[in-house]
């Protein structure tokens, strides 16, 4: 059953198929990993993925060197798919591997003990501003002295994307979130990346997944094309 308290995320629950083509095409030239890794790299650390969805990102982290990797994800379909992914990786990997496991859980309720985390992920999942305070408090019990914390989120401020978003949703306030982080002791580094799909079929797919019906189709009559650019947050903190 999915836990008490958890907001459904309208893409990647309702359409998961479509969300893991999404997901291929996002930032293939890796600008947020590298971002991150030149932050705080994760080899040799403990890395939890919250929200981990279909555990898409485990196999990054787990063949990047991470000691351990853990995924909490609270939907039971896509934990099932996360731990599909589990099986897979640890067949590839071997014993010898970096141990993978997928745990049932939720951002406000993290089942890993305390000071057990030394990075921890989490992209597009939860952690989207005022009303994310039980998960930060979970990630204050849970982080490693040293570790880091990164969320990765929409700018809404600028790009294609970015302006597609905005006036998709007019009732976020980017101002508002960034405040939020700041306030909080959270640094931002602000990326520009591709969002990119092999086909125009696939593109108008993963566009409608993403906005209501009457905004995805002036969007995709706006744009042509299958690439799109995409301005993001990599909001972090160490601790």
């Amino acid at each position: 059953m999915t836990l008490r308290g958890v907001v459904p995320s309208p893409n990647i629950w309702n359409h998961t198929d479509t969300y893991e083509l999404e997901n291929l095409g996002v930032d293939p030239d890796g600008v947020i990993e590298a971002a991150m890794q030149a932050i705080r790299p994760w080899t040799g650390a403990r890395v939890l993925d919250i929200g981990c969805g279909t555990g898409f990102h485990l196999p990054r982290f787990a063949c990047g060197g991470a000691a351990c990797v853990t995924g909490v994800e609270p939907h039971p379909p896509l934990l099932a798919a996360a731990r599909r992914r589990e099986q897979e990786l640890g067949q590839k990997l071997g014993r010898n591997g970096t141990r993978v496991r997928v745990l049932h859980g939720a951002a406000g309720d993290l089942p890993v003990p305390d000071s057990s985390v030394d990075v921890a992920h989490a992209r597009w999942a939860y952690f989207f501003g005022p009303g994310c305070e039980p998960g930060l408090a979970e990630l204050d019990r849970v982080m490693a002295r040293g570790g880091t914390a990164f969320v990765i989120d929409n700018d809404a401020t600028r790009s294609t994307f970015g302006r597609w978003f905005r006036r998709a949703y007019p009732d976020v306030d980017p101002d508002a979130v960034e405040r939020f982080w700041s306030r909080r002791g959270w640094k931002r580094e602000s990326l520009d990346i591709r969002w990119e799909q092999p086909d125009r079929e696939t593109f108008e797919a993963v566009v409608r997944i993403e906005f209501a019906a009457e905004w995805a189709e002036r969007f995709l009559a706006e744009h042509p094309g299958t690439t799109v650019d995409y301005a993001v947050n990599l909001y972090h903190r160490t601790y």
